[in-house]
């Protein structure tokens, strides 16, 4: 059996700026931070032919044409295996909730896939060829930062042009990262959405995405000079500017809350209207207690280095 997984994402700054739409005209700029919550595929032989396919449903298809679940027919299909496979996936938060686990759950597969195959693929091609079956392939309105995320882990800087796509980790230290890592906290809005659904009804607003871009890149700046209060403080002007479009009478309640517990920021994971709440506090012990008073349930995470890799 082969077992790969793939990191789940947070964006710290520059969200929506990785969508083709926007980049290819004005260049795009996004940081992520990759956390220890994955997307699992495992992987073997079916002996009696044709292919299985195990996730929220059950497959059993002759050949990979016949595949419902669009990103594992187009991966197949690409990779030239048409049956003899058993495909399993599993998650450790469910889809919808804004942490790119679409995008995770492209690069295990294909990274379990290549395994298969006895093809390496590198950490650039693998994202790229997410990205491209996702987006290229299957037109879903969603950005490439995903992609790019699971497969490198990692605290990184995405830079998106008509030349390409540029990766270069977040330079800080070791005491920064735990300093990072320590003031961000997740908290479930008890609501998902699909990404691909939400940023389609959207237009494009490209004087706001200039904004998300510019407050990105003053977040680099930021993280790296060691300066966190800053940088919350930029993580909440950037959901004061999104919240008109991306948030409900509940999400509010919910930023209300945390802020009342003493969070210094809080926005919205993803594109928005449900998902995880992402919050930067100096306390956690009283954001965490005020939380749970409030209802909420925590996601406890630390920050993912690995990427996408093969388990067994």
């Amino acid at each position: 059996m082969i077992l790969t997984r793939s990191p789940l994402r947070i964006t710290l700054g520059g969200g929506g700026t990785d969508i083709p739409g926007y980049y290819l005209e004005h260049g795009g700029f996004v940081l992520t931070a990759a956390i220890d919550k994955y997307v699992y595929v495992a992987l073997q032989e079916n002996f009696n032919a044709g292919l299985i396919v195990k996730y929220s449903e059950v497959e059993r298809c002759l050949k990979a044409d016949e595949v419902k679940h669009p990103i594992v027919r187009e991966a197949l299909k690409h990779l030239g295996i048409d049956s003899g496979l058993e495909i399993v996936s599993m998650a450790d938060v469910p889809a919808g909730t804004g942490l790119g686990s679409s995008g995770s759950f492209t690069t295990a597969l294909l990274l379990a896939l290549c395994s298969h195959s006895r093809v390496t693929i590198g950490k650039e091609p693998l994202a790229e060829l997410a990205a491209v079956i996702e987006i290229e392939k299957l037109g879903e309105p969603v950005g490439r930062q995903d992609q790019y995320a699971a497969a490198f882990g990692g605290l990184q800087s995405f830079k998106f042009d008509r030349e390409g796509i540029s990766v270069e980790p977040i330079h800080v230290s070791p005491e920064t990262v735990q300093s990072l890592q320590d003031g961000l906290m997740l908290f479930y809005t008890g609501q998902s959405r699909s990404a691909s659904r939400t940023l389609s009804a959207k237009p494009l607003d490209v004087d706001a995405l200039n904004q998300a871009k510019l407050l990105g890149v003053e977040s680099l700046n930021a993280i790296e000079d060691g300066d966190l209060r800053h940088f919350a403080e930029l993580l909440d002007h950037s959901w004061q500017q999104k919240r008109k479009t991306l948030s409900t009478p509940e999400i509010d309640q919910m930023y209300c809350a945390g802020r009342k517990a003493g969070a210094i920021a809080g926005k919205l994971v993803g594109a928005g209207m449900g998902g995880f709440m992402m919050f930067f506090t100096e306390n956690r012990m009283q954001l965490r207690r005020g939380m749970i008073d409030a209802g909420y349930r925590e996601l406890p995470f630390a920050f993912d280095f690995a990427g996408a890799t093969r388990v067994i």
